[in-house]
């Protein structure tokens, strides 16, 4: 059984500045990347960052230069430091993991999601 736990959305003004952390829990044998995605009402779910296991990351370019992913010492944990916020930011964040049980293949999972919300 695993567990991703998100926290850190709420209610910003345009360009502020919210973190959203992400805790991973359970039999886990080892994570691959770990990654946040968004989905904002009537669109379809979008990635935002990844980070592997090597610390290589990925951005999607509406975000590059304005949010930050790492992850903790633990390497089960994932944060998003989010900058210079704006409004088409608004959307329900999940955390995602790619991560491996013991004696199987590896598998995608999620949280159940943090609303982030920007108002102009």
């Amino acid at each position: 059984q695993v567990q991703l736990v998100e926290s850190g959305g709420g209610l910003v003004q345009a360009g502020g500045s919210l973190r959203l952390s992400c805790a991973a829990s359970g039999s886990i044998f080892s994570i691959n990347s770990m990654g946040w995605y968004r989905q904002a009402p009537g669109k379809q779910r979008e990635l935002v960052a990844t980070i592997t296991s090597g610390d290589s990351t990925n951005y999607a370019d509406s975000v590059k230069g304005r949010f930050t992913i790492s992850r903790g010492n633990a390497k089960a944990t994932v944060y998003l430091q989010m900058n210079s916020l704006k409004p088409e930011d608004t959307a329900l964040y999940y955390c995602n993991a790619l991560l491996q049980l013991p004696l199987a293949a590896p598998a995608h999972y999620w949280g159940q999601g943090t609303q982030v919300t920007v108002s102009s």
